[in-house]
């Protein structure tokens, strides 16, 4: 009688007897097809040998070498991760910033351009007035200073003269409450601006600076600030 020895090693079904040499060939294919696995011993007979210690070093150093692979790849993905957020965070924020900017500086030119409206609205309005308050001017200085003082003139020039005096003073106030004022740089013999002034004539006048404003053929108006006639002004030229 044929006696089987079943050892169960390491999760693995492993059998164990002793056959003759004639039954060999005839264990070993039954063993393949129902899946026993055969191990060698020194007192049985099996299909299989063991791996040697030069094979089982090999298999250790390159087991060892793919986890040390498989863990640096780990820890290298983490840190790839972390550098492509930490760019588009800062993409991110660089268009954040952008578009902030663009913003302020859009309400900035907003704010400028309403202003500019708002200020400079009646311009056209204002430079067809002028010539209104030219001929006031003119009308009044028709009349001589002297003519006005002397006891002997006649009351209804001196009324009408004060009269438009008056209408010119309430015109003058009502202008300059919206922005528009009058200028005259020969009042106070200001120094020639070509920003300010358009010369008329020039002559030369002794004890005089040149460039000096001596005479003020047309007053100047400004707008808020802004000359819209540039008053027409004799320049003294002593060279």
């Amino acid at each position: 009688m044929i006696r089987r020895f079943l050892f169960k090693q390491a999760g693995k079904l492993e059998i164990y007897q002793p056959l003759p040499m004639y039954r060999i060939a005839t264990v070993t294919r039954a063993a393949q097809c129902s899946g026993l696995i055969f191990k060698s011993h020194p007192k049985y007979y099996s299909s299989i040998h063991e791996p040697s210690a030069a094979n089982d070093g090999k298999m250790g150093a390159a087991s060892g070498t793919s986890d040390e692979s498989t863990s640096r790849g780990k820890e290298e993905a983490p840190n790839q991760n972390l550098d492509a957020k930490n760019k588009e965070i800062l993409d991110l924020k660089d268009k954040y910033l952008r578009s902030v900017a663009d913003f302020r500086n859009l309400q900035d030119r907003t704010t400028r351009d309403i202003a500019t409206a708002r200020n400079f609205a009646i311009s056209r309005f204002a430079k067809d007035l002028l010539d209104s308050v030219d001929n006031f001017d003119r009308a009044l200085s028709t009349v001589p200073a002297a003519s006005l003082s002397s006891e002997a003139s006649n009351k209804d020039l001196k009324n009408l003269h004060g009269g438009l005096k008056m209408t010119e003073s309430i015109l003058m106030q009502t202008l300059a409450r919206n922005g528009l004022e009058r200028f005259d740089p020969s009042e106070r013999e200001e120094k020639f601006d070509p920003n300010l002034h358009e010369a008329a004539f020039m002559t030369k006048i002794e004890g005089k600076e040149d460039g000096t404003v001596f005479n003020t053929v047309q007053k100047g108006f400004k707008l808020n600030g802004r000359v819209i006639r540039a008053a027409k002004v004799g320049v003294v030229r002593n060279q």
